[in-house]
């Protein structure tokens, strides 16, 4: 245990679902976190739960770059460094097909999903690349390796966007030891699914157990992904045991992407074998 002693971190996007347990994993490893989401409650009694010690809230919404240097400058003000930076801030994309997109809808989840995982990126590499070492994070999708696995096109082509630009910002700031990776969930029983079909953040929040049966039958592995596989991936790439990782999308989805379930294709290859009259 104790893969992040000594460490410092920001999360982002940690009010709920992944990045609650994030931050939740990271500080029973060790590190001391600076979290940040838009629901000041919830971030209120996480940061009461784990003692504001060893974590700290700041209410600040990540497309807004103010609010990203403010978060930072927090940071560093309480801890003075920063050794893992955790993009996981996310929501919902436009649904429906391309000729119904709207254009507003569509820029607004690209800020969400892009452009906060640049703006983080922008303002900790200086600082790491001072340092001469760090890890960034940024959760990707397996929506952006794979057509059709999301409601939304956009939010498949905005998560396209983030695990290209990570493996191109791996490649600048590798030459100064500090490493960009991505993690990509499969089907994760978390609020996000119903936050796509509108539902408030709270009462999404309340829906994630009742995902988990229909999750189970979309990969091999018969289970739901849940938070914790995510957040111990983000521990182990945030850890030094993961130092010579860079430039890697990480893929936690139960073999979704993988390619057709054996009992499927079986399946199919039963019934070519009737109309074949064997």
């Amino acid at each position: 245990m104790a893969m992040l002693k000594g460490k410092v971190a920001i999360i982002t996007g940690a009010t709920s679902g992944i990045g609650r347990r994030s931050v939740e994993r990271f500080v029973e490893e060790g590190a001391s976190v600076m979290f940040c989401g838009r629901r000041a409650e919830l971030g209120a009694t996480l940061e009461k739960a784990l003692g504001s010690e060893r974590c700290r809230f700041v209410r600040a919404d990540m497309t807004q770059e103010a609010d990203v240097e403010r978060l930072v400058a927090a940071c560093l003000k309480e801890w003075g460094r920063i050794d893992c930076l955790f993009n996981n801030a996310g929501g919902p994309a436009p649904q429906g097909g391309i000729e119904a997109t709207p254009v507003a809808g569509f820029d607004a989840a690209f800020a969400t999903l892009v452009r906060s995982v640049m703006l983080g990126m922008k303002h900790v590499a200086p600082l790491m690349v001072k340092q001469h070492s760090g890890s960034i994070i940024n959760n990707g999708s397996v929506a952006a390796v794979r057509a059709g696995l999301s409601s939304s096109m956009t939010y498949s082509a905005a998560k396209a966007a983030v695990v290209h630009l990570s493996n191109c910002v791996a490649m600048q700031l590798g030459e100064q030891n500090v490493r960009v990776n991505c993690i990509s969930p499969g089907g994760i029983a978390t609020g996000i699914f119903a936050k796509s079909f509108g539902l408030s953040g709270e009462a999404a929040d309340k829906t994630a157990e009742a995902m988990k049966a229909g999750l189970a039958k979309l990969q091999p592995i018969p289970r739901a992904g849940i938070s914790d596989d995510i957040a111990n991936a983000a521990v182990f790439l945030a850890s030094d045991q993961s130092s010579f990782v860079n430039g890697h999308n990480l893929v936690i989805d139960g073999g979704l992407v993988g390619g057709r379930q054996w009992s499927v294709q079986q399946a199919s290859l039963a019934g070519m074998k009737q109309a074949f009259g064997l």
